[in-house]
């Protein structure tokens, strides 16, 4: 009986830990991190699917690649009169330090379904106070 309690409550602690990783993904913790942010493309594949392509260097794993993009995909979204995105892949790929992120989104006026969807207003006030930029 005791050891499913303590499976119960380390199942609940790891959940908790993962909620507190999820809302503080756009914080930037080390002072010693100088990205430089290359560029974006953006190109309208179909309807709501658009494409974006973006380059920096000095990046730490490719979720700062990914966020870049999605911090494009955000901007894009509001420039375009909708509020919502949804993910639909992002490729990485780094060569001697420059990295490229090939991301896929969809874009809509109201929250799609989805796991992966992002209200564009958040993610580009959470951009700017992270210095990350947008289209």
């Amino acid at each position: 009986m005791r050891s499913a309690a303590l499976i119960l409550t380390m199942a609940l602690a790891g959940c908790a830990a993962q909620d507190v990783e999820d809302v503080s993904r756009f914080a930037v913790a080390d002072d010693s991190y100088m990205p430089v942010y290359s560029g974006i493309e953006t190109h309208l594949l179909e309807g709501d699917l658009v494409r974006f392509i973006v380059d920096m260097k000095g990046a730490r794993s490719n979720d700062d690649v990914a966020r870049y993009a999605e911090c494009a995909a955000a901007q894009y979204t509001l420039i375009r009169g909708y509020g919502f995105a949804r993910h639909v892949r992002t490729n990485v790929l780094e060569n001697n330090g420059e990295w490229r992120a090939d991301a896929v989104f969809t874009i809509s006026e109201s929250l799609p379904r989805g796991l992966k969807t992002i209200d564009a207003e958040v993610v580009v006030a959470n951009c700017a106070d992270n210095k990350i930029p947008t289209v």
